[in-house]
C-alpha cells in the first residue's frame, strides 16, 4: 500500500501492530458517532468501564432511527441518550436533525481524521478524506474510551476513475454499478480509495454516495481525496480552516487496481432483493411503481433534493404514486426550502417527511402488499421495508422523480436537458440544533426508563460446546434477517431480553422459543454471512438466547467482530462442502473448546452427529483472549 491516502492515514494513527498482510492492527480513533438503534447499549457498555468522559477529540450521539414515539419506549431511549451524552462529554444531535453520518461529514468530520461509528454507513466520512469505519456499539464505546481499534490490516483496492459523469446521471450510478461488477461481497477486508482524473468533476455529493454503500460490497472503507472541491464544500458549511489538502501519491501501489469511466455510466436501479442485482433503468419500463422515496443517507443531501425538485417543477406525481421526500438532515430542508426547492415538491404532491432513516430501516413508510417501491436508499434486504415479500428497488435522485412522474420505473435521460443545481453562497445552519455537554457533568444523573436494562452480563467460555444446530441458514444473510429491525422490534433495543424473542424471526418463528427451551446450541450459514448493518443486537440477542458459536462458510467483517466482542466462536468450515452435510436438528460437540483456543488452536474439530468435521478460527491472539473471557467487557474489566 506504498504512497496510497490509506496508507498516510492508517500508519499515523496506528496505535499498535504492523502494516503487514493479515496482522492486527489498532488505530487511535478521533471521533466517533452513535446513533440511537445502537446508542443505548453503547454508552450502557462505556457506563460500566467507569469512565468520567470520553477521551476522543469529538464524540456526537445522534438520535435518527427510531423516531416515531408511539409509546413511552423511545421517549425515554432518547432521554437516557441525551442524559448519557451531557454527562460523558458527548454532543447529542436531537431527533429531527438527520441522518447520523450525513450530519456528522455536514457539521463534524474532517479530513485526515480516523471516525468510528456504530452505524455501518460510517464510511460516508471517506468522501471527506477521512477514514471512516463502522462497527459495533461495544467497540466504539471503547474507541470513546481512549483504547485502540482494532481489525487485520486492510487490502487497499485502488480504483481509477476517468471521464465526466453524463446529465442525469450521478454518484449513486456510480456506486451501482461497482455493485453490479463486483457484488455485495467484493470488498470484504479492503479499503476502497478512489483516484484519477475523474475526481475532477466528481463533487461531494457523489463522493459521499459512493463512500456510503460501500459498505455494501462489503468494504472496511471508502477514501477519496481532500481536493479543492473538499475545500469548497467545507467552505459551503463554513467549515473551511477543517480543510487540509491530501492525496496519494502518483505511483502508489494498490493490491487491487481497476478502471471505471464515469462517462460510460447510465441510470441504474438495483432490482429486489439485493443491492448489487442492478440493472439499467432503461430496461425497467415495464415495472409500474406505487411508491417512491426519495432522501434518506445515500439520497437526502441538498443536492439531491434540490435535483428532484427541478425535475418536478411544474408538474404532479403520478396519480397511483406516493411520493414521499426524507431529508438527509434539518440543514439540507432548510437550505432547500431558503431556495426554492420546496415549493415545487409540495406542489407535485410530495409528502415532506422528517430528517431521519424513517423507512430505510422499517420505521413507517412500508409498501403495501406486492407493490414496488422505489427508493434512493442504500439496502433492499427482504423484508426490510417492514412488508414481508416486499419488491424495493434502489436507484438515484433523478431515476426516482422521473419514475414519480410516469408511474413506472424510468430513465431520467426521458425528461429533456437536465437542469443545473444553484447553491448557495453558504448553507444555513443553526448551531443550537445541537446540545453540547455540561459544564458540570458530575452533578448530572443518567436518566433510565423502564424498557432500559442492564447490560447483560455472560460467563467465560466453557470447557467444552454442546448442543444442536437450531438453524441452517443459506448465503448473504443480513443482520437484519437476523435481528430485524422496524417499528416492532426496534423499540425493545435497549432491553435484550425483550428483543431476543425476534431473532430470526423472518426465517424460522420458533428460532426464540426453541433456543430457551434447549439452553443455546448453533447456528449454521453460508457465504457472506451477517452482511449489512453494524446492529451489535445481532450477536447479543443470540448470545442471550444461548448460541455460542456460529460455523459458515464465510462472514462479513463487522458482524463477525460483534459475535467475537459477545463470546461467540465464528468459526467457518475448512471444508464448505461440510455445509451440506450439517442439517438443522443435528447435535454439535466441540470438546476441549476452551483448550484449543488457550493453545492457539486455529482447527476446530467439531463433532456433529457422529461425524468430524473440521472448522477454522481465524481470529488474533487479542480475539482469543476476549473469546475466553466470554466477551469484550469481561475481557476489558479484567
Amino acid at each position: 500500500m506504498k504512497g496510497t491516502l490509506a496508507e498516510k492515514l492508517l500508519r499515523s494513527h496506528l496505535a499498535d501492530g504492523q502494516l503487514e498482510p493479515g496482522r492486527e492492527i489498532g488505530l487511535r480513533i478521533d471521533q466517533t458517532l452513535t446513533q440511537d438503534a445502537t446508542g443505548t447499549m453503547a454508552y450502557l457498555g462505556f457506563e460500566s468501564l467507569g469512565l468520567a468522559r470520553v477521551r476522543t477529540e469529538v464524540s456526537v450521539s445522534y438520535i435518527d432511527h427510531n423516531l416515531a414515539q408511539a409509546d413511552f419506549k423511545n421517549a425515554d431511549d432518547h432521554r437516557f441518550l441525551q442524559s448519557a451524552a451531557a454527562r460523558f462529554g458527548v454532543i447529542l444531535s436531537p431527533p429531527g436533525n438527520g441522518v447520523c453520518h450525513h450530519v456528522h461529514r455536514q457539521r463534524f468530520g474532517a479530513p485526515g481524521k480516523t471516525l468510528l461509528g456504530s452505524d455501518s454507513h460510517t464510511t460516508t466520512g471517506g468522501c471527506l478524506g477521512m477514514l471512516a469505519m463502522g462497527a459495533g456499539g461495544l467497540e466504539v464505546a471503547m474507541a470513546m474510551a481512549g483504547r485502540p481499534y482494532y481489525l487485520l490490516t486492510p487490502s487497499l483496492w485502488g480504483i481509477r476513475l476517468t471521464g465526466k459523469l453524463q446529465p442525469w446521471v450521478s454518484g449513486k450510478d456510480v456506486i451501482l454499478e461497482l455493485l453490479r461488477r463486483y457484488t455485495v461481497k467484493a470488498g470484504v477486508g479492503k479499503i476502497l480509495e478512489f483516484f484519477g482524473p475523474g475526481m475532477a468533476a466528481l463533487d461531494l455529493p457523489a463522493r459521499a454516495a459512493i463512500a456510503n454503500m460501500a459498505v455494501d460490497m462489503g468494504a472496511t472503507a471508502a477514501l477519496f481525496p481532500s481536493d479543492g472541491l473538499t475545500r469548497a464544500y467545507l467552505y459551503l458549511n463554513g467549515r473551511e480552516r477543517d480543510w487540509v489538502p491530501l492525496a496519494a501519491e502518483e505511483k502508489a501501489d494498490y493490491e487491487v487496481l481497476s478502471e471505471l469511466d464515469l462517462s460510460g455510466i447510465e441510470p441504474l436501479v438495483a432490482c429486489p432483493s439485493s443491492p448489487d442485482n442492478v440493472r439499467p433503468a432503461a430496461e425497467l419500463a415495464e415495472v409500474s411503481v406505487q411508491q417512491v422515496l426519495i432522501g434518506s443517507c445515500s439520497g437526502g443531501s441538498y443536492r439531491d433534493l434540490m435535483i428532484a425538485s427541478l425535475a418536478l417543477e411544474g408538474r404532479s406525481r403520478h396519480a397511483e404514486v406516493d411520493l414521499h421526500l426524507n431529508p438527509g438532515s434539518r440543514q439540507s430542508l432548510e437550505n432547500l426550502m431558503a431556495m426554492g426547492g420546496l415549493d415545487s415538491l409540495i406542489r407535485s404532491g410530495a409528502r415532506i417527511c422528517e430528517a431521519g432513516c424513517l423507512g430505510c430501516i422499517g420505521i413507517g413508510q412500508a409498501p403495501a402488499t406486492g407493490s414496488a417501491s422505489l427508493r434512493t436508499f442504500p439496502r433492499n434486504y427482504p423484508g426490510r421495508s417492514g412488508t414481508a415479500e416486499d419488491l424495493v428497488y434502489l436507484c438515484s435522485p433523478e431515476t426516482a422523480a422521473a419514475s414519480a412522474l410516469a408511474g413506472r420505473i424510468s430513465d431520467p435521460r426521458t425528461l429533456g436537458n437536465c437542469p443545473e443545481v444553484p447553491y448557495p453562497n453558504r448553507f444555513s445552519f443553526n448551531p443550537n440544533w445541537f446540545i453540547f455537554p455540561a459544564a458540570e457533568p458530575q452533578k448530572l444523573s443518567i436518566l433510565r426508563g423502564p424498557n432500559i436494562q442492564p447490560f447483560p452480563t455472560f460467563p467465560p467460555l466453557e470447557e467444552e460446546l454442546a448442543g444442536e444446530v437450531l438453524l441452517k441458514a443459506g448465503d448473504n444473510v443480513s443482520t437484519d434477517t437476523i435481528m430485524p429491525a422496524g417499528g416492532r422490534a426496534l423499540p425493545f433495543r435497549s432491553n435484550i431480553p425483550a428483543i431476543s424473542d425476534f431473532v430470526f424471526e423472518g426465517l424460522d418463528g420458533s428460532f426464540a422459543s426453541r433456543a430457551r427451551a434447549r439452553g443455546g446450541g448453533f447456528v449454521v450459514g453460508g457465504e457472506n454471512y451477517g452482511q449489512g448493518s453494524s446492529r451489535e443486537h445481532a450477536a447479543l440477542a443470540p448470545r442471550y438466547l444461548g448460541v455460542r458459536a456460529k460455523i459458515v462458510k464465510s462472514f462479513a467483517r463487522i458482524h463477525k467482530a460483534n459475535l467475537i466482542n459477545f463470546g461467540i466462536l465464528p468459526l467457518t468450515f475448512a471444508d464448505p462442502g461440510d455445509y451440506d452435510r450439517i442439517r438443522q436438528g443435528d447435535s454439535l460437540r466441540i470438546p476441549d473448546a476452551r483448550r484449543l483456543l488457550r493453545e492457539g488452536g486455529s482447527e476446530i474439530p467439531v463433532l456433529a452427529a457422529g461425524r468430524r468435521i473440521l472448522t477454522r478460527l481465524e481470529v488474533s491472539a487479542r480475539d482469543r483472549e476476549i473469546l475466553l473471557a466470554g466477551g469484550l467487557l469481561n475481557q476489558a474489566r479484567e
